[in-house]
This record gives C-alpha cells, sequence and structure tokens, in this order.
C-alpha cells in the first residue's frame, strides 16, 4: 500500500515523501480501515518538526482521523462488521495511508448520509470542539473566547458553541487575512491579535470571558487578563513548539475565581476511549440534525498533502482540510 511518510524531524517537507510499505493488520481490539478520506490536521506539522511526544519513531507515518469502510477485523471485536462505513480516530499515526488500523473503541460506524469528506473531519474537528466545551463546562449564555478562530477547530467551536447555547463568540487570528474566513466560520466577532487585543475583548465582554480555548501555548497572560470571574481557561495546544510560559501564581487563580485547564485527546484516547467515541457520535448527531456544517478543502492527493503540511507550518492554511487517499 502507499503511505505519507516522515523520515526525520524536519522544517519543511524535505523528508516526507509517498512511499510502499506492507499493508498493515489489525491485532486484539483493533480494525484495519481502507481509508477514502483522512484528516490534515497541524499535529501533523508538530510531528514533522520534531516536537516531543508526536511521534514514538521514525519513520514515522502521520494522520490522526480517518473515514473509510472496514478492512478487516482483529481479535475481540464485535459490533462491527468488513465493508461497514466508519470513522475512527488513529491517534498513533497512519492515518494518510490507503489502509489504517484503529482500535475499535475509538471507531463508530459513520452515517450514510454524511459523505467521507466530512466523516473525515469529524474525529479532530467537531467532536474536539465537543470535547473542549465540554472540559471548560460551558454554560447557556456563557461567552466563548478562541484563539486560532479561523482554523481547522476553530472553525467548528463556533457552531458547536452556538449548538450549546453558547453567548457571544469572540476569536482572535494571526493573520489580518484570516478575519473573514473567522466570520465565515459564525464567530461574532474576529479580529487579528495585536497590541489592542485585550482592549478590543474588553470593549465586548466588559466583565470577562467565561471561556477561553488557546491552542496557542503563548497566550496565558491575555487569557488571564480577560477572564471572567468564575471564567475556565482550556489549554490544548503549543502551536509554537516552543517552551511553555510558566504556570500563573497560584494566588492570581484564586482572587481572580479563574479556572485553569488542560486538555489532551492522546491521553484521554489512552484513559477514556468512551469520552472519544461519545463525542464522535455527538458530533455526527449534529451534521445529521443540520445544527453544524462541516466545509472542508479536498486535498486531491497524499501526494500533496506536504504541500497543505508547509502551508499549516506558515500560519496559512483555513479551515478543514481532507484528503482523497484513493487519488494517490
Amino acid at each position: 500500500m502507499q503511505a505519507l511518510t516522515m523520515t526525520a524531524p524536519a522544517p519543511d517537507g524535505s523528508t516526507t515523501a509517498l512511499v510502499d510499505l506492507d499493508e498493515p493488520k489489525p491485532g486484539p481490539r483493533e480494525i484495519a480501515i481502507d481509508v477514502a478520506r483522512a484528516g490534515i490536521n497541524f499535529i501533523d506539522v508538530m510531528a514533522r518538526r520534531g516536537d516531543a511526544g508526536y511521534v514514538s519513531s521514525w519513520p514515522f507515518v502521520p494522520g490522526l482521523e480517518v473515514a473509510g469502510t472496514v478492512r478487516s477485523l482483529g481479535s475481540e471485536v464485535s459490533g462491527l462488521e468488513v465493508g461497514q462505513r466508519v470513522a475512527a480516530f488513529t491517534l498513533g499515526g497512519g492515518g494518510l495511508a490507503e489502509v489504517a488500523v484503529a482500535s475499535a473503541d475509538l471507531t463508530v460506524a459513520a452515517p450514510s448520509a454524511v459523505s467521507f469528506d466530512v466523516a473525515a473531519a469529524v474525529p479532530l474537528g467537531v467532536a474536539t470542539a465537543v470535547l473542549l466545551l465540554e472540559r471548560a463546562g460551558l454554560k447557556h449564555g456563557e461567552s466563548v473566547l478562541m484563539h486560532s478562530a479561523s482554523g481547522g477547530i476553530g472553525a467548528l467551536v463556533s457552531q458547536v458553541a452556538s449548538a450549546m447555547g453558547s453567548g457571544e463568540r469572540i476569536g482572535t487570528v494571526g493573520r489580518a487575512d484570516k478575519v473573514a474566513a473567522g466570520l465565515a466560520a459564525g464567530w461574532d466577532s474576529v479580529f487579528p491579535r495585536d497590541e489592542q487585543t485585550e482592549a478590543r475583548i474588553r470593549e465586548i465582554a466588559p466583565h470577562g470571558v467565561d471561556v477561553i480555548l488557546d491552542p496557542t501555548g503563548s497566550l496565558l497572560e491575555l487569557d488571564l487578563s480577560v477572564a471572567a470571574p468564575g471564567g475556565r481557561v482550556v489549554l490544548f495546544g503549543n502551536a509554537t513548539g516552543g517552551a511553555l510560559p510558566p504556570m500563573p501564581p497560584t494566588g492570581r487563580l484564586i482572587g481572580g475565581n479563574v479556572g485553569l485547564l488542560g486538555f489532551s485527546i492522546s491521553r484521554l484516547a489512552s484513559t477514556s476511549p468512551a469520552t472519544l467515541t461519545n463525542a464522535l457520535k455527538k458530533g455526527f448527531q449534529l451534521i445529521e440534525a443540520g445544527t453544524v456544517r462541516v466545509e472542508t478543502s479536498a486535498v486531491d492527493s497524499l501526494a500533496s498533502v506536504a504541500e497543505i503540511h508547509d502551508l499549516l507550518a506558515a500560519g496559512r492554511g483555513s479551515g478543514k482540510y481532507v484528503v482523497d487517499v484513493k487519488g494517490r
């Protein structure tokens, strides 16, 4: 089979190539999937540049979410059958390939009414948006601030937050030319991050923001400055790959009645896989109900994925990318 393979850490696609590999076989409680579409995510870029914790060994096949049909079943698998349409988290990597192996515990049936293009965007898109807002304990009417609001997850958080009854939804982006994409994703207000960011947020939410979702790893000071009393900040990434900022003094959290929370989808997969699959099922329910609409940018082949990784690494990506694996 063909698979996108990274042979060593690199800042660009120089070590990424499409290669022929032996087809992976499912082990106990695993399934093999004929991949129709696979999601492309910034986390692939973090793996490519060698960030700690994203690659177990080199060479490495990236790809953390897929949609396709069940090719074969390992032992001890029930509730799934060969030929069935499915979507799955492939959180150990391996999704950007013609055949991927996934844990049966992280796989759900994909509704026939949902295209593979959309289904491939649900695990690390809609389901992650659900998990983040549940982690933050979003309540009806509460305001939400999202950094990287025009990105693959940010573009979906707005819709899921609205479905959960949120109040004002505020987004920030890294570049002025991404504002339009953020607004198109449904955020009420979007602006580029600069020296006026805090003041702009305060104009919209003078009493502070209730829920703040931060994938950057570098904006904690801003987050705490605009958090409302009783607000919650969820940190779930380190987009720059640099050293994370130090934690704030305990007194600042106590005095501000602010909660600081972490979120790791890979850790959740190993400790509570049912939580992920429940969120995946909720994601499909939101799509089927028409509450959430997933817009994807289709990439025609695995050979083109490295170019999308470069786009994401440069901060020039927008929305959710999926690749037609069979296009090769």
